[in-house]
């Protein structure tokens, strides 16, 4: 058996598609995520399974032994953690806040979400983990991964990037719902770290995209009934309020990804994103947000993880990692050019370069969505 044989790998994550993957003899170059394998016993024994790459699925230990023998490559579901290590999709607010009711804010301990995170902690958190939890982290992280790239195929991303304590009573809260709001509005996929603040704002502004603009107003009033992320069940409760008062109406909806991460746990990721690619490793997290970016991101004025995350994408820029450079836009300019002036640094790192013509500092929200939106496709 070639590399050059099995170098074009089919991805099976449904018993469908397996059925299908199973009319061929050979299945060295089929990888199959989280299904039961038990109803194509017979057919896998039958085919020739070497080389072919099983994740997290569920196998009967004599078929297990088969397959091993048969030298079929092995990924286990590494039980007992209250978290899949081998998702087939993103989460959505439903996966992660399964069971919370707005009316008992004692019931978001009992959801996904805040159960992982409290694993996590026990687990030993970032650098305290055994092999054994790192490795189901990992697996955790590749399946989600996977399932990003899935979503994120054909659309044109824009990432709005600031800080997380943002209350949502300050005005830049509604500035970037808006900014966001018309920005879908006009196709493109909004998306950031996930969590509150400036994030939270983005995707209320794409949530609330079909409807009316004065009902941006009244759903941030709601809100502010808790205008913190702490304590994060009653932030948690106005938000749930939000989204029962102006249900998206279609799943057709404009559709918006955020990208949180357990290892800051404590910041619960906003309800009002439609799709979420929650990791445990950061640095993952980060970069990937990044790199999807495609169409561009606004760095709104934040703390330190803001003003990384600008060298970040100015690097993805200046090297053309992911290729060619895409907008750098900046809301607000006293802060930009005097209290963080990451500016100056970049026009001096990026002087000669194109990527630095991209760069764009404003108060003007309508000028940040101009420039997203005549700025040419990556």
């Amino acid at each position: 058996m070639t590399s050059q044989k099995h170098a074009h790998l089919i991805e099976v994550e449904s018993a469908a598609e397996l059925e299908t993957a199973l009319v061929e003899p050979d299945l060295g170059n089929v990888v199959v995520q989280g299904i039961d394998l038990g109803p194509f016993e017979a057919d896998l024994r039958k085919s020739v399974v070497e080389g072919m790459t099983l994740i997290g699925c569920i196998i009967e230990p004599d078929l297990l032994v088969h397959l091993v023998e048969q030298r079929a490559i092995v990924f286990p579901r590494l039980g007992d953690r209250p978290f899949d290590t081998c998702r087939r999709g993103l989460y959505s607010v439903d996966d992660l806040y399964g069971g919370f009711d707005p009316s008992d804010i004692s019931t978001y301990e009992t959801t996904l979400d805040a159960r992982v995170y409290a694993h996590w902690i026990r687990t030993g958190r970032v650098t305290g983990a055994n092999v054994v939890e790192t490795l189901a982290r990992r697996l955790h992280d590749h399946s989600i991964t996977d399932a990003l790239a899935d979503f994120v195929e054909g659309r044109q991303i824009v990432a709005v990037m600031g800080g997380h304590g943002i209350e949502r009573t300050d005005p830049q809260f509604a500035t970037v719902a808006t900014i966001s709001r018309q920005l879908a509005r006009n196709g493109l996929t909004m998306a950031s770290g996930g969590g509150p603040g400036a994030m939270e704002a983005t995707h209320l502004g794409a949530w609330l995209s079909n409807y009316d603009d004065s009902t941006l107003a009244t759903a941030i009033t709601m809100l502010a009934e808790a205008p913190t992320f702490q304590p994060s069940d009653r932030w948690l409760a106005a938000a749930f309020t939000v989204r029962q008062r102006f249900p998206r109406r279609s799943c057709d909806d404009h559709r918006s990804l955020s990208i949180p991460t357990w290892q800051y746990g404590h910041e619960p990721p906003n309800a009002f994103a439609t799709d979420i690619a929650k990791y445990f490793a950061n640095s993952v997290r980060e970069d990937g947000l990044l790199t999807v970016a495609t169409r561009g991101i606004v760095f709104t004025p934040g703390s330190a993880g803001t003003v990384q995350e600008v060298f970040q994408d100015a690097t993805q820029n200046h090297y053309e990692t992911v290729g060619d450079p895409s907008p750098m836009v900046f809301l607000g300019v006293d802060f930009w050019t005097r209290e963080v002036p990451v500016l100056d640094v970049l026009r001096s790192v990026g002087a000669g370069r194109r990527w630095l013509d991209l760069v764009t500092v404003t108060d003007d929200h309508a000028e940040i969505v101009e420039t997203i939106i005549s700025s040419p496709h990556r």
